[in-house]
């Protein structure tokens, strides 16, 4: 295999490990997002609005509540890059997370980073990071009130 179709291959199989990540995401699936994570005492993951979680058990535990808590959700990735160094690769995206209310739908944005690293078994996720998306403001300044 050439330098250029390894890379793509590369790029692909993280894609997909990213795509899983999202699936058990959306379908609420713990075993599958026990799955793509690697089960080390070192990996992190930072929820929006949350501490930074070092370690899997304090991780798994965070899917555990997070899970539990929701009843129904669609979360999309867009605007994906990916990169991968050797062993390790990340995805930065934005997650477009859709959760029912009982007059429709909220919708947020988040910008993310996935980390990976490979194993034996495929990519793995060592660090998700996902932080809201800043608001845009125009650029005029608010009217004043006195």
């Amino acid at each position: 295999m050439r330098p250029n179709e390894r890379a793509m291959n590369e790029d692909l199989q993280l894609l997909e490990a990213n795509r899983r990540f999202y699936q058990a995401l959306s379908d609420l699936d713990l075993a599958a997002m026990e799955e793509i994570w690697l089960h080390e005492p070192w990996v992190s993951c930072i929820h929006p609005g949350w501490p930074v979680l070092h370690g899997w058990p304090g991780v798994l535990e965070s899917w555990q509540d997070i899970f539990a808590n929701t009843v129904r959700q669609r979360v999309e990735p867009s605007q994906v890059a990916v990169r991968v160094f050797g062993e390790v690769g990340w995805v930065s995206c934005e997650e477009h997370v859709s959760i029912p209310t009982e007059t429709g739908e909220t919708v947020y944005v988040a910008v993310v980073n996935n980390v990976f690293v490979i194993t034996d078994s495929g990519w793995k996720i060592i660090l998700h990071h996902s932080s809201p998306m800043p608001i845009e403001m125009d650029e005029s300044p608010p009217p004043q009130v006195h």
